[in-house]
């Protein structure tokens, strides 16, 4: 069921924005762990941690809790508790295709394959 609901809560992160972004946060590249615990009730509390894109971001309390609010307000989970960290700092690396297209970075690029004379024996 956690891989189940751990996509449920990816797919809500999906409609969490950063407001001065028009990107959400999961494609922003600013979620780095989503952990279940199995809580009363046949519900799961929820432990997210976060960055944000500079440490003097203003809005980090508002992204936190509109996250808080939405996660929270999904039928399978319990307590729902987001952490704001900067270990390691948030990089533009860090994005989706999708959300580096819709910022008008280039995508990633897929390392090359090395050449078959390249490769260990």
């Amino acid at each position: 069921m956690s891989d189940t609901l751990k996509l449920k809560i990816i797919d809500v992160l999906k409609q969490c924005y950063d407001p001065e972004i028009p990107v959400d946060l999961w494609n922003l590249g600013l979620i780095y762990s989503i952990d279940i615990i199995d809580g009363d009730e046949n519900k799961s509390n929820i432990s997210i941690t976060m960055s944000l894109t500079t440490p003097g971001c203003s809005m980090g309390h508002h992204m936190s809790q509109d996250i808080e609010t939405k996660v929270g307000a999904m039928e399978e989970t319990g307590d729902v508790n987001v952490d704001v960290t900067f270990d390691p700092p948030w990089q533009p690396e860090m994005m989706t295709d999708e959300a580096r297209t819709k910022l008008g970075f280039p995508p990633t690029q897929a390392s090359p394959k090395p050449k078959e004379s390249e490769m260990w024996e």
